[in-house]
């Protein structure tokens, strides 16, 4: 009763007040206070996260705050619910984690079975494993225990391991839906959330999942809610899950890192995978990320791609979760150079040797070209970007230059001629992509402008 009493005074005070932390303070009184540490130096020790993590996070080099950092954890730290406008590769992970595990280090006992303190809710299996890495990393040393949550995983394991309780759940959508029916996972003591990343929640249609959830968590919570768009529905699910939010946003919506070197080449469909080729064979050992528009046509693409004598790995939504998750670690440890994949690749990858990145197929709506050229030019580092249009998808590479309000620069090929309904996408969208022959290429396809848009 105590426990639920601090929790309805620390997280919900009145309209536009600033809550209290909950985990410290009068509200842990009589609980076992843990070791004092040396007190904490740096602008991350400055914002009040824990001297443990601050020394965690300074030996993965993060000694900077990045602008989304500066500006929401103050506000995290004062308890108040955050409405954060970001696109990924910004810090976000770190703007939430850290204020997070600095509260949560101080409650001082194990969380009851089938609880979580903490739920980080992600559109993806990827961004949640790549959330759930770096949770892990701050927390190292310390009394937290994080668990990651999806689909295409034994959930016969994950309900052993919940029922034991955890500080930090990380979790997609629709496999807690599944857990909870199950009652696998308690939220009554959930008093921190999280939503990353929720446009694209709403775009892969999780928006009725996230109503069921919200109506299970208690009223006492603090919320933080990350977007990189805001769609109509994201006024609804802010309304819905947040109280009174401070407002941040950085880099705005539809820019690309300024650091990533962008370029178009117009190509005929047919003759994408020669180029593609030609592409890779030009930086050898390079890691390259190639973005394909369906499942069929990236494995196709990838199978292509390993005949013609590249390693390379797909990722995709026909992938289990097991073979996603090799894939990604082959990828990291460089046994592969070349990842294909779907969008499901477009957020939460953080692998900063990523050099370059291939829109094989232009993407469908144009905010995750962004998302996906944002896979490289990471941690400080300058990246390429390379998409390929055919005559089809020139509508579809003029809504991305007026999404980013910039255009591409040229860098092969030539635009075909003829009128592009203004504001209205090309034909051929959802087709497989055509992967060309089976024939390694020997030499770079001619770049007289395409005449007739070839069969896919």
């Amino acid at each position: 009763m105590e426990q639920n009493n601090n929790r309805r005074r620390g997280f919900r005070g009145g309209k536009g007040k600033p809550r209290s932390a909950p985990f410290s303070g009068a509200a842990n009184e009589g609980r076992r206070a843990p070791a004092r540490d040396p007190l904490p130096t740096g602008p991350f020790a400055d914002m009040g996260i824990d001297a443990r993590i601050n020394a965690n996070i300074a030996a993965m080099g993060l000694n900077k705050p990045t602008p989304i950092q500066s500006q929401a954890i103050p506000s995290v730290v004062e308890g108040r619910d955050v409405l954060g406008l970001a696109q990924t590769g910004t810090g976000k992970t770190a703007a939430f984690g850290l204020p997070m595990l600095t509260r949560l280090i101080k409650f001082g006992k194990k969380p009851d079975p089938k609880t979580c303190r903490a739920l980080i809710l992600a559109p993806t299996r990827e961004l949640a494993t790549q959330i759930a890495t770096n949770i892990d990393a701050y927390a190292e040393g310390t009394p937290i225990r994080s668990y990651r949550v999806v689909g295409g995983a034994s959930i016969n394991v994950q309900t052993e391991r919940l029922s034991r309780g955890v500080d930090v759940l990380i979790a997609t959508p629709g496999r807690l839906i599944d857990l909870i029916e199950r009652r696998a996972v308690d939220l009554s003591q959930t008093t921190y959330l999280v939503l990353d990343e929720a446009d694209q929640m709403l775009d892969i249609g999780f928006i009725h999942a996230l109503r069921k959830i919200a109506r299970i968590l208690p009223r006492d919570r603090q919320t933080l809610l990350f977007s990189a768009t805001m769609p109509k529905l994201m006024s609804e699910l802010a309304d819905t899950y947040l109280t009174d939010p401070i407002k941040v946003a950085v880099n705005p919506p539809g820019q690309a890192a300024k650091k990533i070197d962008q370029g178009v080449h117009f190509v005929n469909q047919g003759d994408k995978a020669t180029l593609l080729a030609e592409y890779l064979s030009k930086h050898p050992g390079e890691l390259a990320m190639v973005f394909g528009r369906t499942k069929h046509g990236c494995e196709k693409l990838s199978k292509l791609l390993e005949k013609w004598g590249f390693a390379v790995a797909a990722i995709h939504g026909n992938k289990s979760q097991g073979q996603r998750e090799r894939a990604l670690q082959a990828f990291r440890d460089g046994e592969t150079q070349v990842l294909v994949a779907t969008d499901v690749a477009a957020r939460g990858l953080d692998i900063p040797q990523v050099a370059h990145v291939y829109n094989y197929d232009l993407p469908n709506v144009p905010e995750n070209y962004v998302h996906r050229i944002g896979r490289t030019g990471r941690a400080g580092r300058d990246g390429n970007a390379i998409a390929f249009c055919a005559p089809a998808e020139v509508g579809e590479l003029r809504a991305i230059e007026r999404a980013m309000k910039s255009s591409i620069r040229v860098v092969g090929g030539e635009a075909p001629t003829g009128p592009i309904p203004s504001g209205q996408p090309s034909r051929g969208r959802g087709k497989p992509a055509n992967t060309g022959g089976n024939k390694r290429p020997t030499r770079r396809p001619s770049r007289k402008p395409q005449g007739s848009r070839a069969k896919s």
